[in-house]
């Protein structure tokens, strides 16, 4: 993917390109205030342009050394979001083997491959969900997680504001409200003055930002027919793959057992029915269903970590 990608039917790639390269007069208005991981790649780029040539000769200059700083600060941030998957599974009783098979497997998504391997955001989200999502698993000693996804998550993505109702209401029992909106409005000010930055450098209206986030709510129609057609039905499916049916076997497999077992489920709940509908919303309003879809990662890593878990039983009982 890294190697081999094609930039020319990809706009949102060529704009992160174009701001870790500190150019904000072509990037569309979705993308230019995601500054984090740009500026981190600008970062790592630097060293790595004078010695690029050297070790890579056969490719020719340009911007492969920032296509590669991409690369590996991407593959850092979604190795850190896979540690919060990996840790919250264990908090729902799944064993370590079966959270790290779970986790693997959820890796193995194509959507992990382009979060990884492309110049994109999508990482840092990904790592705000699950850091949000292992704060709430583990309570009281979640507090630093939750800060984090509530500092990092509105600069990540505009889209936070859908999952903050979630962070807020189920991080209660982690850090109590007022010291939520704290970490909330530590995160809004570095918002806004990235907003005021790069707005006051490109001479751009703040009304930009509102008609935009505007136009998404179009997508509405369009995202409900195109997930019920065929093509939507295979989309959704490959999110996780092969993976997306054990949960549904494991189920029919566990019917009416639970009188002598208790069900493998039975850790999970009202966090992860809410998560998912947070993610139905974001899939609705971007369009990009699979892709918006796989922001579930963490909740279905757990579920999935659960199966493996009890998987041998199941296949027994069943």
């Amino acid at each position: 993917m890294y190697v081999h990608f094609d930039f020319s039917h990809s706009p949102d790639t060529r704009s992160y390109l174009r701001m870790a390269s500190g150019r904000f007069d072509s990037t569309r208005v979705t993308h230019r205030y995601r500054v984090l991981l740009p500026a981190a790649a600008a970062v790592v780029a630097a060293p790595l342009a004078k010695a690029y040539a050297q070790v890579w000769p056969q490719r020719p200059a340009g911007q492969w050394p920032l296509r590669f700083a991409f690369y590996l600060v991407n593959c850092f941030v979604l190795a850190a979001a896979a540690a919060y998957w990996f840790n919250a599974a264990r908090l729902t009783g799944a064993s370590a083997e079966a959270a790290a098979l779970a986790m693997l497997a959820v890796l193995s998504s194509r959507w992990a491959v382009y979060a990884a391997g492309l110049p994109l955001t999508d990482s840092l989200y990904l790592f705000v969900f699950g850091a949000g999502y292992y704060a709430v698993r583990r309570g009281p000693g979640g507090s630093w997680e939750l800060i984090l996804a509530l500092v990092l998550g509105p600069i990540a993505k505009e889209s936070f504001f859908l999952l903050l109702p979630w962070l807020l209401w189920f991080g209660r029992k982690t850090l109590s409200l007022p010291k939520q909106l704290l970490a909330l409005t530590i995160g809004l000010a570095g918002l806004f003055a990235v907003h005021q930055l790069v707005d006051s450098r490109l001479g751009a209206p703040p009304t930009q930002s509102i008609s935009n986030a505007l136009e998404h709510i179009e997508n509405l129609t369009y995202s409900v027919h195109r997930a019920l057609s065929p093509k939507g039905i295979g989309e959704l499916l490959s999110i996780f793959g092969l993976f997306t049916l054990f949960i549904p076997i494991a189920l029919w497999l566990e019917r009416g057992r639970s009188r002598s077992f208790p069900p493998f489920y039975a850790t999970l709940g009202a966090p992860e029915v809410g998560l998912l509908g947070v993610v139905v919303l974001h899939m609705l309003l971007s369009g990009d269903l699979g892709r918006m879809g796989y922001l579930f990662a963490p909740a279905f890593c757990a579920a999935l970590a659960l199966v493996f878990t009890h998987g041998r039983r199941l296949l027994r009982n069943g």
